[in-house]
This record gives C-alpha cells, sequence and structure tokens, in this order.
C-alpha cells in the first residue's frame, strides 16, 4: 500500500516538473521568436541647416541617423554590451559647454576618436552609457536629440574637421534581450556607406594629405602674427578678404569648408568663416562661428555664416564674406567697404544681420556671446 502511495507521489511530481519545465521553455521561446528579427531603421525626417540654398552644404548636418537592431544573447551578453568610459578626455569649447551630460559624452568620443576616424569606417563605441535612458519612455528619441546636439555642437567648434560627413554618419542602438534583464549597446559608425568622409577626401591617405595642407597654409599665415591682437585679427581678415574668391557657381568641392578657403581660396560665406575660426582658434583668440540671416544692400534676405570674435575682453562681429564682395568686370573693392564688418558691435551688426543660434530645424538652440553694443 505504502508502495502504490509512494509511486503516485513521485508520479505527480514527475508530472509536475514537466509541466515546469514546458512552460518555462515557451517563455524563452517566445521570447527568441519575439526577438529574433532586427528592427527597420526608424525612419526620421531629414532636414537641413536654415541656411541659403546656394550656401548649404550637401554634406552637412541633418537629423540623426538612427539603426536599432533588437535581438536575443542568452550567452555571452557581457561581449555584446561594452563598458566605456570618456570621462578622462577634457573638452573646454564654446557649443560644447553648452550640451546636456549626455550630448557631451557623445562629443567627447567623438573627440577620444578624433585621428581613428579619419579612416571613415572605424566604430565610435558609447557601449551601454545610455541603458537606462533608453529603457525609459521615449528613451530613443531624446537619445536621438542628444546626438544631433552633440555632432553640432561637434561641427561648429572644430573647423579643422572639415574631412567629415556627419550625414553619413549613423547611431547604432543594439537592444539585448535576455528572461531577466535588457541592456542596450550604442555605437557610430558608417552604417550601410562605404565611409563617412566627404567625397572629395575618400581614404585616409586623402586626408592626411588634405590636414597637411590646411596646416601648412595656416602656419604661413600665423608666422605674421605680430602678438598684438587687434593687429593680429586684422591681419587674418585681410588675408582671407584678399586671397579668397567667393564662389558663384555653388558647385565646386569644398566651398563650404576651410579646405576650399586656404588651399583652393574659393568658397562661400561658410567657408569664410569656418577657415577665420580655424585660424583664430590656432592663434589662441577666442572666436565662434555664427550663422542666420543677413539682408543686403539691394532689401535681400538670405541665409548666411560670420563670426564673432574676443578683443581685450568683449565680444565683436566679423564678416569677411560681405568685406569680400563681388566686383563686376575686375574692378575692386573700396578701402571702405573692405572694413564694413570688422570688429562691428551690436548697434552696427545687428542692423542687417540676425543671428540664429538653431542650427537644424527642431534642434537644440544655441546661445551666442553678447556682442559689445559699440564698435571696436
Amino acid at each position: 500500500m505504502k508502495s502504490k502511495f509512494a509511486n503516485f507521489i513521485m508520479s505527480i511530481i514527475i508530472i509536475l516538473i514537466i509541466a515546469v519545465v514546458c512552460v518555462f521553455g515557451a517563455i524563452i521561446w517566445q521570447e527568441i521568436k519575439n526577438l529574433d528579427v532586427a528592427i527597420e531603421p526608424e525612419d526620421f525626417e531629414t532636414i537641413v541647416s536654415s541656411r541659403p540654398k546656394e550656401d548649404i552644404d550637401s554634406q552637412n548636418i541633418k537629423t540623426p541617423n538612427i539603426v536599432e537592431n533588437s535581438f536575443d544573447k542568452l550567452e555571452g551578453m557581457e561581449q555584446n554590451n561594452k563598458k566605456v568610459d570618456y570621462s578622462n578626455i577634457n573638452v573646454d569649447k564654446y557649443f560644447y559647454n553648452q550640451l546636456a551630460e549626455e550630448a557631451k559624452t557623445i562629443y567627447k568620443a567623438l573627440e577620444s576618436n578624433r585621428e581613428n576616424m579619419k579612416t571613415g569606417t572605424h566604430k565610435i563605441e558609447l557601449g551601454d552609457t545610455f541603458s537606462d535612458l533608453l529603457s525609459t519612455e521615449n528613451g530613443q528619441t531624446k537619445l536621438g536629440e542628444y546626438y544631433q546636439s552633440a555632432i553640432e555642437a561637434y561641427t561648429y567648434d572644430n573647423p579643422d574637421i572639415f574631412y567629415l560627413s556627419p550625414n553619413k554618419m549613423y547611431l547604432n542602438i543594439e537592444k539585448t534581450t535576455t528572461l531577466f534583464k535588457t541592456t542596450y549597446n550604442v555605437y557610430i559608425n558608417n552604417g550601410g556607406e562605404s565611409n563617412y568622409l566627404v567625397n572629395e577626401f575618400p581614404t585616409k591617405e586623402y586626408v592626411d594629405e588634405a590636414i597637411k595642407k590646411v596646416e601648412s597654409a595656416k602656419n604661413d599665415i600665423i608666422a605674421n602674427r605680430t602678438g598684438n591682437t587687434y593687429d593680429d585679427i586684422k591681419m587674418v581678415h585681410n588675408y582671407l578678404v584678399d586671397n579668397i574668391e567667393y564662389d558663384t557657381t555653388i558647385s565646386k568641392a569644398n566651398i563650404y569648408d576651410a579646405y576650399g578657403a586656404l588651399i583652393n581660396h574659393e568658397c562661400v560665406c561658410e567657408g569664410y568663416a569656418r577657415a577665420f575660426k580655424y585660424i583664430m582658434d590656432n592663434m589662441q583668440i577666442p572666436c565662434v562661428l555664427v550663422i542666420g540671416k543677413a539682408t543686403n544692400s539691394k532689401g535681400e534676405t538670405e541665409n548666411h555664416a560670420w563670426n564673432y570674435v574676443n578683443l581685450n575682453g568683449a565680444w565683436y562681429a566679423i564678416d569677411t564674406t560681405w568685406d569680400d564682395p563681388v566686383v563686376l568686370n575686375g574692378g575692386r573693392a573700396s578701402l571702405a567697404s573692405k572694413y564694413k564688418y570688422f570688429l562691428k558691435g551690436a548697434s552696427t551688426m545687428n542692423i542687417d544681420h540676425t543671428p540664429s543660434g538653431q542650427f537644424t530645424e527642431g534642434g537644440k538652440v544655441f546661445n551666442y556671446p553678447t556682442l559689445s553694443n559699440s564698435d571696436y
């Protein structure tokens, strides 16, 4: 009798064990079934910075390209979600200092990988830094905003990275789910593009040669510095005005960057402004690149780029493009026109120049330095 009872109890226990195993197996199978397909990239609208059609760089910043991949990783999860730390990277630049901490981390990741990015294919690891953020509601949208702000600040703070094409850079989000935990691994790469370099410099060898030329041109200019800040600002202003031709075709290479300004000696307003900031930065003279709208003598308002520069503790505006007007029939601009927009205060500059701190529609609104009210 006892033997029959024991057998009955054992049978019940075995049945319960089998049932638990089946339920547990079904749960795992359901997870694998749900997570085995990669999610298609979210459809982000592409928006170009608000600048004139002829002055818009087709390689400039748009809303971020984000690719999300979701999959199961029941083993070896630690290999897929990496720990990275950029806290030892020190940055003190104008637009960087206005970023949220999350965007600063992305900016520092770019800065830390500056040399590696010359290949155009280097993977910039952010690891599981944003797992907590991505676990919240609208986390991906928020990370996309931080990424966009970081790319914008990085591009406007660093005119010497003219060889990068932000629109060919992708923010990848890998979602790793186990039965008990979900983590996220984030990195930046070239996605489906061959690289994230501008077309004119498609390999590291091209990039290195271009940088060498730009640095040589910069060094030749800086060799003429006097040590007097006013005279040095004027010297650089005059060099750009005297040696650059404004490109009216809007079809040539590098007309939006420092390479076009300093090597090809032909560019549009953005090229003038980026070249001016690049040289000021290397002379340790505080300078920022400004975008906005300007109204010309014909009453026509267009998107435009110029600079603010700090002299003796105050900020003044300089527009090297409009100090180098296009003169018909090979004539020369008057001396007065050459300095019409040189070291101007708000009372003069803001008459026909209106700055905008929003580099892309819907993007972060950055602040510019407050101009001196009066001219220098």
